[in-house]
């Protein structure tokens, strides 16, 4: 039996083990696939983008800081959830920090940069409380239309084995 052969094959179908997750070819990626990438990924936004109102909100600051705090938190949480589950897999943290910030950089990046967009753009919902319901309907909507536009791109970067496909060799 030829060793090197065997040996060929079988890194061969590791490889094509490495470019398939559920049952898709790296190029074939489902809309399921890629709306349940982008839903982690407006998880962890939505945590950070309310936390950052609540507290920016709570302490008086002005808009520009607010929105700020709250875009930082949206990245630390949207990087933690990824960070929490590849360290859960085994991975040392210099290297899973390196899995969150190729996986979800450029999803949490379209994600707030709509979500705020729309936000900043709703007459009136910049100057909105916390108990004001134009506050809370644009914020929402925001998240929904992000949603909408982050789910094609984070579809054709798995496609590509980018973004959230980095994270599928350590599920």
């Amino acid at each position: 039996m030829d060793h090197s052969a065997h040996h060929t094959d079988a890194a061969h179908d590791h490889a094509t083990h490495e470019a398939r997750h559920d049952g898709h070819a790296q190029g074939a990626v489902s809309w399921g696939m890629a709306a349940k990438a982008t839903l982690h990924c407006l998880t962890g936004c939505a945590i950070g983008e309310i936390l950052g109102m609540v507290i920016g909100t709570a302490l008086m600051w002005g808009n520009v800081p607010t929105m700020v705090l709250a875009i930082a938190l949206a990245f630390v949480f949207g990087y933690s959830f990824t960070l929490f589950a590849v360290r859960r897999a085994g991975l040392d943290l210099k290297s899973a920090i390196k899995v969150a910030l190729a996986a979800d950089t450029v999803s949490i990046a379209v994600m707030e940069l709509v979500d705020n967009a729309i936000v900043a753009l709703t007459p009136g919902a910049m100057d909105a409380t916390l108990s004001d319901g134009l506050f809370w309907s644009a914020l929402l909507g925001g998240f929904a239309v992000a949603f909408l536009i982050t789910t094609p791109v984070n579809k054709w970067m798995i496609g590509r084995g980018k973004g959230h496909a980095v994270v599928h060799a350590y599920h």
